[in-house]
């Protein structure tokens, strides 16, 4: 295969698709949600069987426990996938939405309509479900999208892009509208990195090295995110009995994921009530557990961490824990060493809670909740490409209106301007 040649050929597929997809009706966007759920759940052996190769091969190689998760396809996770479609075929259509028109002095009425971005193209590492987020999302917001999974995952994805075909032959769009790339070569990436004359915007889903790698090599705008360092933090004011519901699961829930706690922060007043309570549940769950001086002198046994430890996403079984004077010093942390993805405060105390939100500078920031629940489907997107730490162009989860763009409308009668 020439990748150039290939790479191109996908570029312009794409972006006459694009101009198809973006003057499609809502009702046919929606029919080809709701074909490709039915041909994904039709499809739900072929899909575990490709699946079944995909981690066979993964184990082999020696992938880590996270990894082999996030490559894994169940029954369940295949049926999510397919509930995900009909959720993003339920949620409004944002296309040709106009907002804020205002009427001028002159007698024209200004406003903004929501249009699609245009092409979207997709990196991402070991999660075969993306293939189905990515493709639902990108359909409904009137885009085209060109989705490189990582290699792990080859089977998987090009088994759910022939259920994501289906879909869209069956509503009468072009299967050109969604394509996989069908090669592992890693020089696809660079190619399309530099095909700004087709590609509108790129979404770099994975580990820190695609990032970075994206970052350096883009000729395109991104929307992305480095790292999820996120925070617990209980307050002195915090029930106990909520702390530790919400440390243990924002950690122990699922390890492998961007919006699981990193770094538990807790308030000096209630730390030797509380930190006893969740090493023995870390314990229980083989949480290997990192403390600054002070949480060591109140669990002993835990091992002592560095620097190194408070700027580190592990994405494993190790949680670093700090004991803190208090909230000032809880968002000083924050500040210094937080990715600006989820941070929670666990407290009673309104006045605490409001500096938190109002202080603490991430995409998600939250009050007596899991960090958890930074999550698209969650936060009622029906899936998500991804969730940002960029102030520019989407934050946080980005869904069906992260993936649109506006410009201005004007209505008039005959008026010049004079």
């Amino acid at each position: 295969m020439d990748i150039h040649e290939y790479m191109l050929a996908v570029g312009r597929q794409a972006r006459a698709a694009s101009l198809l997809v973006a003057k499609s009706d809502t009702s046919t966007k929606n029919n080809a949600l709701v074909f490709t759920a039915e041909a994904i759940t039709r499809n739900s052996t072929r899909l575990l069987e490709e699946n079944a190769r995909d981690v066979a091969a993964a184990r082999a190689k020696g992938l880590d426990p996270a990894s082999i998760d996030r490559l894994t396809l169940t029954e369940k996770t295949i049926a999510a996938m397919a509930d995900g479609l009909r959720q993003i075929a339920e949620l409004p259509d944002p296309i040709g939405e106009i907002s804020d028109l205002k009427q001028r002095p002159t007698g024209i009425k200004v406003g903004r309509m929501r249009v699609p971005l245009g092409v979207i193209a997709i990196i991402y590492e070991s999660r075969p479900n993306v293939t189905a987020d990515a493709a639902g999302l990108c359909l409904k917001s009137g885009n085209a999208t060109i989705l490189r999974g990582g290699s792990e995952s080859f089977h998987s994805n090009q088994a759910i892009a022939r259920c994501v075909h289906e879909g869209l032959k069956a509503a009468g769009l072009p299967e050109t509208a969604v394509q996989v790339v069908e090669t592992t070569d890693r020089a696809a990436v660079g190619e399309l990195l530099r095909m700004n004359e087709y590609v509108d915007i790129v979404v770099p889903r994975g580990g820190k090295s695609l990032i970075e790698r994206v970052m350096q090599e883009s000729r395109i705008p991104m929307i992305k995110h480095l790292d999820g360092i996120c925070h617990v933090y209980i307050d002195d004011a915090a029930d106990l009995d909520k702390a530790v519901r919400i440390a243990d699961n924002a950690k122990t829930q699922r390890l492998g994921v961007c919006n699981a706690m990193e770094t538990l922060l807790v308030a000096r007043a209630v730390a030797d009530r509380v930190l006893p309570r969740l090493a023995r549940i870390y314990q229980d769950k083989g949480i290997e557990l990192r403390g600054d001086e002070a949480a060591r002198n109140i669990v002993p046994g835990m091992n002592a961490a560095t620097e190194e430890d408070w700027h580190t996403e592990y994405l494993a079984a190790i949680l670093s824990i700090r004991v803190v004077s208090g909230l000032d010093e809880a968002i000083e942390h924050i500040s210094k060493y937080g990715s600006q993805h989820t941070d929670t405060i666990v407290t009673e105390d309104q006045a605490h809670a409001q500096r938190f939100l109002r202080e603490v500078d991430s995409s998600s920031v939250m009050v007596n909740a899991s960090t958890r629940f930074a999550d698209g489907y969650e936060y009622g997107l029906g899936a998500e490409i991804g969730i940002s730490t960029d102030k520019l162009h989407a934050r946080g989860p980005v869904g069906l209106e992260g993936l649109t763009s506006l410009k201005w409308v004007v209505f008039g009668d005959g008026q010049i301007r004079i």
